[in-house]
């Protein structure tokens, strides 16, 4: 094959090099463009996890805020409970004694017991007299207890209906304060799973351009693998041309020193004189021009 047709298979062979590197470069960009994709979506996904977290500890605070406030709430409501069950037993006791209330007022009876007092205390009697006297008072006495027991049973349960209203109303409001919070949390909740949700969407699409990019890289391989055998083509060709061109540089050198010589070797048997590139000519063959 000649030299010149070996150059011209080598500006072929590298015309489909530039080729095919072209493509390469475009398969590179489009997998560059992928990747940049990918990380942005990456990125947001992250971000969007970041997101959860902070979501769930919002959430998570305000359920155990829900749950201290149930806990302070249901305490409420069973001392409710329990001050109206005693006030259930001091009504049904208080009806009872009201039952057995004396005919007479309070305020007859107190009187008629100073009074007796002051008989006993301000008058001379005899013994009988004076033991009459003292029954009467333990008598009056006696009735009068049924009205003071009548008055702490009645005071009794309006301390506790006043306890119960205020417990009430403390339970209403922990009950609003648990209701709101729950609320939120149920918020919070809601927006942290549209969250994770649009981070999963978000991760299936940086996955899916993942595959894309990985798909525009194995592109290059089958190029690059062409363009590897292409490169040794040329090499080859040239290191031929290299030594095709070395060789015959080598001939030619060769048959001009032989022809300089030849003109050295009969300028040397005319008898004249040699130039000093002649002579080392000669010199380098043995030949002088004593000889």
């Amino acid at each position: 094959m000649t030299e010149r047709k070996k150059n011209e298979i080598v500006a072929e062979l590298n015309e489909k090099l530039s080729a095919l590197k072209n493509q390469d470069n475009t398969l590179l960009r489009e997998a560059g463009k992928f990747a940049e994709k990918r990380d942005d979506l990456n990125a947001r996904a992250r971000s969007l996890r970041d997101e959860v977290l902070g979501l769930r500890n919002q959430r998570d605070e305000l359920n155990s805020k829900v749950k201290e406030l149930k806990q302070s709430r249901d305490e409420r409501r069973v001392g409710i409970h329990e001050k109206l069950d005693e006030i259930k037993k001091l009504g049904e006791e208080h009806k009872l004694l009201a039952k057995r209330k004396p005919s007479q007022s309070h305020e007859v009876l107190q009187k008629e017991v100073e009074s007796t007092d002051w008989t006993i205390q301000t008058t001379s009697l005899t013994l009988q007299e004076d033991k009459a006297l003292v029954e009467k008072v333990k008598q009056l006495e006696t009735q009068l207890s049924i009205y003071r027991k009548l008055e702490q049973l009645a005071k009794r349960i309006a301390q506790l209906r006043a306890e119960t209203r205020a417990m009430k109303a403390e339970t209403d409001h922990l009950h609003g304060q648990l209701t709101e919070n729950a609320q939120k949390s149920q918020e919070i909740h809601k927006r942290m799973l549209e969250k994770i949700e649009e981070s999963k969407t978000l991760k299936a699409e940086a996955d899916n351009t993942h595959k894309q990019f990985l798909q525009a890289k194995e592109k290059t391989r089958p190029i690059r693998e062409e363009m590897e055998a292409l490169s040794n083509q040329i090499r080859q060709l040239n290191g031929e041309m290299r030594e095709e061109s070395q060789k015959e540089r080598k001939e030619s050198e060769d048959t001009l020193r032989q022809t300089l010589e030849s003109k050295a070797r009969e300028k040397l048997k005319r008898g004249e004189k040699l130039t000093w590139e002649e002579f080392q000519l000669l010199a380098e063959r043995g030949i002088t021009e004593q000889d």
